[in-house]
């Protein structure tokens, strides 16, 4: 079983089934914790597990590989008044789930582009440029999200095509600048701090960073890319909560 049919299987019984006995079978003993919903260890997980409600259910979008990470985008849907959009990092170490890292937004009914959070394609192509995605993306984010050099921004994503899914932007890289000069003028400047992963997996790249929006806030960015250029983007843009249920940090 290659890592991304193990994290689906086990999520899947995890959190479909809500099988507490799946702790045993898909989680290692040191698993690592970095979600601010869980403590440390398999024993947060299981006890995470037992306080969701009657109508928890997860809905996935998409998911994606890269050596030992496994990326997922879905939507839960019980864990709040609200369904919450979110990312999850999973690292698999022998055969098991080994650490977690999350990030998750409430979903946002009407979105400045008409697209939600989540819509858009979720097949997989592209798999012989899996490399050059992740090194495009991964200079993407240290020159124009973290390096603020946006004028490089064309060198990286088509003018003709960029599709947004954050919900407060429109299409295309005016759509984005003019979110943006909404965002300073309410205290929230888009800033990177740190890159802390690239993964890819065809023409799929994720970004986790963490940065400031208003505040400390860790930034989770989807890209699907074609013929050497982003045209597609998805996003959360999560607080970075006061206290943790454990000592591992968000990243």
């Amino acid at each position: 079983m290659n890592n991304k049919d193990l994290v689906l299987a086990a999520v899947g019984e995890l959190f479909g089934d809500r099988d507490a006995a799946a702790v045993d079978r898909w989680v290692s003993p040191t698993f690592t914790q970095h979600s601010a919903l869980a403590a440390d260890g398999p024993e947060g997980l299981r006890a995470l597990l037992s306080s969701l409600p009657a109508d928890f259910r997860y809905e996935g979008a998409r998911a994606l590989a890269d050596k030992d990470l496994v990326a997922l985008h879905g939507t839960y849907h019980g864990l709040g008044p609200v369904p919450m959009v979110a990312f999850d990092l999973f690292r698999v170490a022998d055969g098991k789930l080994a650490e977690h890292w999350d990030a998750l937004v409430p979903v946002v009914e009407e979105t400045v582009s008409g697209r939600s959070q989540t819509d858009g394609p979720t097949r997989i192509g592209d798999l012989g440029r899996t490399g050059a995605n992740r090194e495009l993306v991964a200079e993407y984010a240290e020159k124009v999200l973290k390096g603020a050099d946006y004028a490089a921004s064309t060198d990286y994503t088509s003018a003709v095509t960029y599709l947004q899914h954050n919900p407060e932007a429109g299409d295309g890289l005016d759509g984005f600048g003019a979110a943006a000069a909404t965002w300073a003028a309410q205290g929230k400047n888009v800033v990177y701090r740190t890159i802390h992963r690239v993964m890819a997996e065809g023409d799929f790249a994720l970004v986790q960073a963490e940065g400031e929006f208003g505040g400390p806030v860790a930034y989770y960015d989807l890209f699907r890319l074609a013929d050497g250029k982003i045209v597609e983007h998805w996003d959360v843009i999560a607080p970075v909560p006061a206290e943790l249920p454990h000592g591992n940090g968000l990243f």
